[in-house]
């Protein structure tokens, strides 16, 4: 097997999971499981079919962080259900998938899936660093595309991307970025400011969609030349004043926009194996009081596949 790290976009896959496995299995209590039994199922599927050596869950320790709010206030705002001092912003979620939270985690660590969050952070910024300080390739699973910035085809680093569902995944590599968006990863976040996204309450500037986003970055390289360019007289007049008129906007939306690579952690370097008689019995006993049956029984044949194939 080769040795490859597989980082999860976590509350990615588990909405995907929650929305897309129909609610009928109940834990006894009557409680959800759809979401849970999902995420299980999902990483089956994953671990069975790239191989990965190593599996991390990141996590959304802050899904919006007060320092990206502080730059743009608009910043993920329409997902905001109350508001909190001194601690993360409750974000709009379904109740019966709330729930379900505290029970994903457990079910990660009784696989012995380690979990990495970050204070402060989003789980793009945990994957960020992780991917950044990788010394072996790296698949990174999300329906985000904002994580496109990291793609690196010289350091082996890809996403697996998964917004067409787990059925029509697609990898992303170099190639696939610059056929989709006729830009290079390393200009992803660049375009992404320049096309902004409404769905994390980014404007963009006015008149940018992609396919100018991608012209502006072919011809000056980055945001910085762009903005360069229209200064000195090189763009249109109607370029130029939108690109003035945006300035406010462009002087902090690439900090939000870019992904960190710094923060203060790292990948605990766990190989995935096969379960231990007492890890595998005490799955075994997590996944029938919460009635997790087959979904459990495939993620742990598909770690004891893994440690067998290492």
């Amino acid at each position: 097997m080769t040795e490859r790290l597989m980082l999860l976009d976590t509350a990615s896959l588990y909405f995907r999971a929650f929305f897309g496995v129909p609610d009928r299995a109940k834990a006894p209590d009557g409680s959800s499981v759809n979401a849970a039994r999902g995420l299980l199922d999902i990483i089956a599927k994953l671990v069975t079919l790239y191989r990965p050596s190593q599996l991390v869950a990141c996590w959304d320790d802050d899904w919006r962080p007060q320092w990206r709010v502080d730059l743009i206030p608009g910043y993920k705002a329409h997902r905001v259900v109350e508001q909190i001092a001194d601690a993360p912003d409750v974000e709009e979620v379904p109740d019966a998938l709330q729930q379900q939270i505290p029970l994903i985690r457990e079910a990660l660590g009784v696989l012995g899936i380690p979990i990495i969050g970050a204070a402060e952070h989003e789980a793009d910024d945990v994957i960020g660093t992780l991917a950044t300080r990788a010394s072996l390739p790296v698949d990174i699973v999300t329906g985000d595309r904002d994580l496109f910035q990291l793609v690196d085809d010289g350091r082996d680093v890809r996403v697996i991307y998964t917004a067409r569902g787990m059925s029509n995944l697609e990898i992303v590599t170099d190639e696939t970025v610059v056929a989709k968006y006729g830009v290079l990863p390393s200009q992803y976040a660049d375009f992404a400011t320049l096309r902004g996204d409404a769905s994390d309450g980014l404007p963009g500037v006015k008149g940018v969609g992609e396919k100018t986003a991608a012209t502006l970055l072919l011809s000056h390289g980055d945001l910085a030349g762009i903005r360069a360019a229209a200064e000195e007289g090189q763009l249109t007049a109607t370029a130029a004043r939108r690109f003035a008129e945006a300035s406010d906007y462009l002087d902090v939306a690439p900090t939000v926009v870019k992904v960190a690579t710094d923060l203060d952690i790292s990948a605990p370097g766990v190989v995935l194996a096969e379960l231990d008689d007492a890890a595998r019995d005490a799955a075994e006993a997590f996944a029938e009081r919460w009635n997790l049956g087959s979904s459990m029984t495939r993620a742990l044949g598909a770690l004891a596949s893994a440690g067998n194939a290492g």
